[in-house]
């Protein structure tokens, strides 16, 4: 985060809103057929075609459908064959997102990935080697992620200053985090703000080494025996704008951003702190920037990747954190149906929560056949009806990264 420890109080903090969201993930194209997948609990994973995965223990993943000519009116073919898998799916995601607002223009852009253009990378060192570019293994021409995702910006009539966060699989809620601050505190009027990461041979087959990959291609979220995450690929956007902002041009406001907290804690390089301690500081950190006790949240999309130490510090965490109300805390974790997005996870699951904000109903925590004994919270295994006012979703990552956003459905000035 651009912020320094000296820096000036604002006292005049502003109403954060979101105006527009888009989502593309394996479960399909859009806000509408990611959510009646969602609502159905239905999972998304198949056979990767997109690389060799035959030398791998596993070889299935949350692969998203990708059309092979543009999408968005705007752009030409030739345009389209220009950007790299993961950032197409960044600009379907971008291009509903700002539809739905019913904006463009000038804006800062936040976006969060871990992966990048990574399959750019990958395929120039392969010709490298192979001796198509004899001498040139040493040359850097661009940072690939910027490169791609500038050219996406043009092509969606966006001008503005672009951040672009890494911070492992904390990066799409950082992103949404950052462009938070920057409405809430009056350094801008609206953000486009969200994550993505498409499916690369290296990370893929860099889990599948570290036998983190579960063997059966099923994560299963706080099952006793859980064996392992799945890798997934996609892309979530929202337009974050001041209550002001909205008003002014009159627009439909989908949904708030109440609260945001990020922490490291310096534990491991790859597993987290086993009570989850940098997890329950910023749930509590968010809770308290929106107002609202452990008792009001009335879902959480939880982080949880189906590994065996991730799903323990979060559950402890989300204990300490809640007290005496863990009993009545409704959880889930969405990975169960399309995987772990890695940078892009925070985002989409963000996207997710206002689907659940929006239709009133809970996503499920699917593939659970023994529940951990660790998991003291109301585990959401099938999609349910309920009422929800206030969500909160959390995103941890490697080096310990932490991040967790609060969101609401009704505006409260």
């Amino acid at each position: 985060m651009a912020y320094r420890a000296d820096q000036q109080r604002i006292d005049d903090l502003r109403t954060v809103v979101i105006t527009g969201a888009g989502i593309h993930t394996s479960m399909g194209a859009g806000f509408a057929e990611n959510a009646e997948g969602f609502r159905a609990g239905r999972t998304a994973f198949r056979p990767v075609d997109l690389f060799d995965v035959s030398r791998q223990r596993v070889a299935t993943a949350g692969q998203a459908d990708m059309p092979e000519r543009p999408t968005v009116s705007t752009l030409t073919r030739r345009e389209w064959d220009r950007f790299d898998r993961g950032t197409r799916m960044a600009l379907v995601a971008a291009h509903e997102a700002l539809a739905q607002a019913g904006i463009s223009g000038e804006m800062p852009v936040c976006i969060g990935t871990s992966a990048g253009a990574m399959p750019i990378g990958e395929d120039y060192y392969q010709r490298a080697v192979a001796g198509e570019k004899r001498g040139q293994l040493a040359r850097v021409e661009t940072y690939q992620p910027q490169r791609q995702l500038t050219r996406m910006m043009a092509s969606l009539g966006i001008g503005g200053p672009l951040r672009i966060l890494s911070n492992a699989c904390a990066s799409g809620a950082n992103a949404i985090g950052h462009a938070f601050h920057l409405v809430r505190e009056g350094r801008a009027d609206r953000v486009l703000a969200g994550g993505y990461d498409g499916l690369a041979q290296m990370v893929f087959a860099g889990f599948d080494s570290l036998q983190a990959l579960s063997p059966g291609g099923l994560p299963r979220p706080f099952d006793a025996h859980r064996d392992g995450l799945a890798i997934g690929e996609g892309a979530g956007f929202v337009v974050i704008e001041s209550l002001e902002s909205a008003k002014a041009r009159g627009a439909e406001i989908l949904g708030t951003v109440l609260g945001y907290g990020a922490a490291t804690d310096i534990h491991h390089l790859t597993q987290p702190h086993p009570e989850g301690d940098a997890a329950l500081f910023t749930m509590t950190a968010a809770t308290r920037m929106a107002g609202l006790e452990p008792g009001q949240i009335d879902y959480i999309n939880s982080h949880g990747t189906g590994t065996p130490l991730n799903d323990v510090a979060e559950a402890n965490a989300v204990a300490r954190w809640a007290g005496d109300a863990t009993p009545g805390i409704k959880l889930s974790s969405t990975k169960s149906a399309i995987g772990h997005l890695l940078g892009g996870a925070g985002a989409v699951e963000a996207v997710i929560c206002l689907m659940a904000l929006r239709g009133e109903w809970l996503p499920a925590n699917l593939n659970v056949r023994e529940v951990d004994p660790v998991v003291k919270f109301d585990l959401v295994r099938e999609p349910r009806e309920a009422e929800v006012k206030h969500a909160l979703t959390n995103s941890f990552g490697f080096g310990g990264a932490n991040a967790t956003l609060v969101m609401g459905r009704e505006v409260v000035p």
